[in-house]
């Protein structure tokens, strides 16, 4: 039997996760969970927005299902604090066009490998007399890590192409050592297409050439700016998936956010929660329930009969999470 913790968190994303139960509860797998808390409200009612409680759950479940948090400024973020605190130094991002969605390419099925723990987000900031700064950490042990993940991915999975993605032209120190690492790594996959762009470029290619891209390692910041642009080219942040992946855990969110704007109403898009679980599936080493998820929601999105407003539907969030669970059953 598995042991899942279940972190809802604020606005939308109690809404999504019990979309997702809902739905998790007509697998074939055994499993219980724990609910533990973390954001904004959290912080209302126990002073800390992750309490040592939630992490400590985290750490000794298979794996962590993460709804959606408010981020207030000055406040400790709970998802970048889970994410140290179980050393989760991979954050994947599948950027995938479903038919029935707003994609503006059909066909796109790339996956960016983002390091997860360096970068500018390592918390290194302070004021200065003029204004502030901030220290960009990247270490040879981090880049071999996620290079070597990034290869790894693209083997299991059948994936002919992996592209490092830097800035190593300006920031020649520290995107150099990410650059080299990453060509020392690729010496060990000779089955593997290996390639390097600047970021700059690549936000471009994205736009114009999506389709040639397959695998893609970037650090931290490039990675995220860059998923973000990918989720625009399948229909937006409501049908990205992501998971965060170390060598002991794993927790696994959709990139949506709290939106707190729709909160309450019951119409958020349950689809990043789904997809986010199929991952978790997969992680476990339940392919082939993940793929039955995978394929019952692309049914529902396709017909597009009961599916939520931003998809063009009236459906409610539980209505087009009970549809998803219908045809799940029945395959």
């Amino acid at each position: 039997m598995y042991r899942l913790t279940v972190i809802p968190g604020d606005g939308i994303g109690p809404e999504v996760m019990e979309a997702a139960l809902h739905i998790l509860e007509a697998s074939e797998i055994d499993f219980n969970y724990e609910t533990a808390h973390a954001g904004n409200e959290c912080f209302k009612r126990t002073g800390s927005t992750i309490p040592d409680e939630t992490i400590s759950t985290s750490k000794k479940s298979d794996a962590t299902l993460f709804g959606a948090v408010t981020t207030v400024p000055g406040q400790k973020s709970g998802i970048i604090t889970l994410r140290k605190e179980l050393d989760l130094y991979v954050n994947l991002r599948p950027v995938k066009s479903y038919e029935g969605t707003p994609f503006l390419f059909e066909g796109l099925d790339f996956v960016i490998v983002r390091e997860n723990t360096e970068g500018l987000y390592s918390g290194v900031e302070k004021y200065t007399d003029d204004g502030a700064e901030a220290v960009r950490v990247v270490t040879r042990g981090a880049c071999e890590r996620i290079c070597k993940f990034a290869f790894e991915y693209a083997r299991k999975n059948m994936r002919k192409k992996v592209t490092a993605v830097h800035k190593a032209n300006v920031l020649k120190k520290t995107d150099g050592i990410f650059k080299d690492t990453f060509y020392e790594v690729a010496h060990e996959y000779n089955d593997i297409r290996s390639e390097d762009f600047y970021v700059d470029a690549t936000a471009m290619y994205l736009i114009t050439k999506p389709q040639n891209f397959d695998v893609m390692v970037t650090t931290n910041l490039f990675g995220d700016i860059l998923s973000d642009e990918g989720a625009g080219l399948v229909g937006g942040l409501g049908l990205i998936p992501s998971a965060n992946i170390g060598d002991k855990n794993g927790l696994f969110e959709p990139v949506h956010g709290s939106a707190p704007d729709i909160a309450g109403k019951g119409i958020a898009n349950p689809s990043a929660m789904i997809l986010s679980t199929c991952m978790m599936l997969k992680y476990l080493g339940e392919v082939e329930e993940s793929q039955k998820l995978e394929k019952a929601l692309t049914k529902v999105l396709r017909d597009g009969k009961v599916v939520t407003p931003d998809l063009g539907g009236v459906a409610s969030t539980m209505e087009m999470a009970e549809q998803v669970k219908i045809i799940f059953e029945g395959l």
